[in-house]
């Protein structure tokens, strides 16, 4: 990486704009790079340099000033909604977005969390790694129960591309052979079970032999590849500090992997400190020439102009953009021929859980701190799998730990035996909480405010989003059915929960523009294209049809460079 392929001013008409620089947008830049593209990322906040800027990497709570914990002012002046994600902390709040300059609404009786990570890597930096295909029953959801628009795309449309990503992100898993959830040639080795996993695993299979209980795939590095080494990459430490940054480049990041890619073809220019407020869009052409940015500090306005144009600003800013861009075509935002745009809003839904203690095992421990857990893949994938209650299904995750310091630091107790028990590991504790899948509902909206705008003078959304009864039904269902495996396990002082966390949290925003066969009823086609604007491109998690319940991230980074390779193709055949 070097300082002159940043840029600010640019007359330069590039061969593909890209809008973001997360997940999405690092494929995005790499695919077209290494494909002979001149590229323009652009990406609304601050530089991020690999292992410089990892500013609370290895720095361990009892050296921060105040153990880890944010200033409670600061919180609610800067942090009020970033707090309440699981990974929001003092070594790691530098790579959250600031509430106060990112303001948004919500609909009275609606509440929404909406997580953000404004810096070059995006939420590439935060997210945690779960990497899940998507399989044939997903993308035929809507055609076994009618609810929704159908995906214009099947498993074997997408299955070459999941494993392009695979290997270069680096994917630790194993092969199960559920078809519920499609295995990879190229995992890496998984991460090992604690013994009580082992054991719990088998009781729960037993008893419910329509129920594997796995090992969570995870884009770390187990085991290195050649491939790998040359990214500058090494193996995982286990130290599940990961939201911190980590200078190994174990787990996948656009920092540690597709941005190293990307500038080494010496294809790749990047605008950083700008926000785009809206695309150019010529009427005689019927494309976009390029986006108007608002400069980050000095407020200032610029253009940058390309041929192709890939929105991968994650779901809710691709949305708010693409609502921003007017014209005499496209009076309510670009692209919005069908009014579907900003509609069928989705999220997982993680608001049920059980837990309880595991007895024994005394003599038994694990090395290093695992960076996931296990996985009981949604065994409801087919209807005549499913409730009579609700539609779709859920997974589960969790896992074995022994109680260590943090746990007993809250505990009440003073002198030798207190400080002995501290210092000692405690009880074997299990738990299995819900991911299910959200309904796409046409009334689960963002649109822009009509009055109100950020500091950038952008309309900010407004979010109208709620969970259903169907995913309310099913959470219920979610704690009871975790609390008989549990039990079945021999596990003991069972616990279970259910919640009304606000929709956001789970950080899978999904459905804004979704994909569809018919341009009336949805806003890109099968390969991510618009359906009014053949050089305008939409691969964010805003693209799909229907949430699924498996994490999304994986499915992003497939249907992105599946996404520029048709687009360099019809770009070299004179269509675009």
């Amino acid at each position: 990486m070097n300082n002159e392929m940043y840029i600010k001013e640019s007359n330069q008409v590039y061969d593909a704009i890209v809008v973001g620089s997360g997940l999405s947008g690092g494929w995005a830049a790499k695919e077209f790079c290494e494909r002979g593209l001149k590229t323009l990322m652009i990406e609304r906040g601050r530089v991020v340099e690999h292992r410089k800027d990892y500013i609370g990497e290895g720095v361990p709570p009892w050296e921060m000033p105040m153990r880890g914990k944010v200033d409670n002012i600061l919180l609610e002046q800067r942090h009020r909604i970033q707090k309440q994600c699981y990974a929001f902390n003092d070594a790691t709040k530098h790579f959250f977005g600031n509430d106060r300059d990112l303001p948004y609404t919500t609909k009275e009786g609606t509440t929404f969390s909406w997580i953000r990570a404004n810096q070059l890597g995006g939420k590439s930096m935060l997210w945690h790694r779960q990497s899940f295909r998507l399989s044939d029953y997903d993308f035929k959801a809507n055609t076994h129960d009618g609810y929704g628009n159908d995906w214009p795309i099947r498993y074997s449309d997408i299955a070459n591309w999941y494993e392009h990503v695979e290997k270069h992100a680096g994917i630790s898993g194993a092969k199960e052979g559920l078809e519920q959830l499609p295995d990879s040639d190229f995992f890496l080795p998984p991460f090992e079970m604690t013994k009580p996993e082992i054991d719990i695993k088998a009781a729960i299979e037993k008893a419910f032999p329509d129920r594997k209980m796995i090992m969570g795939r995870m884009a770390h590095l187990t085991k290195p590849t050649e491939l790998h080494i040359q990214q500058g990459r090494v193996q995982c430490q286990a130290r599940n500090e990961c939201q911190k940054g980590c200078s190994f480049g174990a787990y996948f990041s656009t920092q540690s992997s597709t941005l190293p890619a990307a500038a080494a073809t010496g294809n790749l220019h990047i605008a950083p400190n700008s926000v785009v407020h809206s695309l150019i869009y010529d009427e005689k052409s019927k494309q976009v020439q390029g986006v108007r940015v608002i400069d980050n500090d000095s407020l200032e306005e610029r253009e940058y102009f390309g041929k192709v144009v890939f929105l991968c600003a994650s779901t809710l800013g691709s949305t708010q953009i693409m609502l921003n861009s007017t014209s005499q075509s496209f009076p309510n935002g670009i692209a919005n021929s069908s009014g579907v745009l900003g509609h069928y809003l989705m999220d997982h839904n993680y608001n049920a859980k059980a837990y309880g203690d595991i007895p024994g095992y005394e003599e038994e421990y694990y090395k290093g701190r695992r960076p996931g857990g296990i996985y009981i893949p949604n065994f409801q994938y087919e209807p005549k799998k499913g409730s009579k209650k609700y539609l779709r299904g859920y997974a589960l995750a969790g896992g074995a730990y022994r109680e260590g310091w943090r746990e007993n630091a809250s505990n009440k107790g003073f002198g030798r035996d207190f400080k002995d028990s501290i210092s000692s590991a405690g009880k074997w504790k299990f738990n299995l909480s819900a991911q299910g899948e959200m309904l796409p509902r046409y009334e689960n909206t963002v649109q822009l405010h009509p009055t109100l705008k950020d500091k950038w003078g952008i309309p900010q959304l407004e979010i109208n989003c709620r969970w259903s009864s169907n995913e309310l039904d099913m959470m219920k269902d979610a704690a009871d059915t975790a609390e008989k495996m549990l039990k079945v396990a021999g596990i003991e002082n069972i616990k279970k929960t259910v919640t009304q966390k606000p929709p956001g949290l789970a950080i899978h925003e999904l459905g804004t523009a979704r994909m569809g066969r018919d341009p009336k009823t949805s806003v890109l086609n099968g390969f991510n294209q618009s359906h009014d604007i053949n050089n305008l491109f939409v691969t964010d998690g805003s693209c799909f049809s229907s949430s699924a319940v498996q994490n999304p991230s994986l499915t992003f980074m497939a249907l992105t460079v599946r996404a520029v390779v048709f687009a360099v193709k019809e770009i070299k055949n004179g269509r675009i």
